[in-house]
């Protein structure tokens, strides 16, 4: 008895649209972005009210747990405790936070002046608004318009 060639003794096929593409077809397409290397003389964020607290509690858990490896059950636990909190509890937290806050706005204003290389001109705009020079002249000029307007109704 002979046996006829069945479908899948013979040869696959690769669909087109399925198969993975290599080589010069991959060079036609746009090149991926690369990230810009972070500076590491910049200014880490400072933690939240939330990452404060989970400091203090990850030791406490740690001693009342002492077998426990698991980084989830301690981030749960975490945030249950965090969302039973009243406000009044939640009060340190949020103040050092706060304080955490303040030194960093103080060391990237720093890190940012030194970046831009410095002297008055970076803490001019600073105190600047993002509207440029034109758009301040044209607001002074609209101001200027608007009195003498009043000036000619009375």
């Amino acid at each position: 008895m002979k046996r006829g060639k069945s479908k899948a003794d013979a040869p696959k096929k690769l669909d087109s649209k399925l198969s993975v593409k290599k080589g010069p077809e991959r060079a036609s397409k746009k090149p991926r972005k690369t990230k810009a290397d972070k500076d590491p003389n910049k200014p880490k964020r400072p933690p939240s009210a939330f990452f404060v607290f989970m400091e203090e509690f990850r030791k406490s858990f740690k001693e009342k747990n002492p077998n426990n490896k698991s980084v989830s059950v301690v981030g749960k636990a975490g945030g249950d405790k965090w969302k039973s909190l009243s406000e009044a509890e939640k009060a340190p937290y949020v103040a050092k936070a706060a304080k955490f806050k303040t030194e960093y706005t103080k060391k990237i204003a720093a890190y940012n002046k030194n970046q831009s290389g410095g002297g008055s001109h970076a803490a001019a705009d600073e105190d600047e608004s993002d509207k440029s020079k034109s758009e301040v002249n044209d607001d002074d000029e609209e101001e200027e318009g608007s009195e003498e307007e009043e000036e000619d109704d009375e």
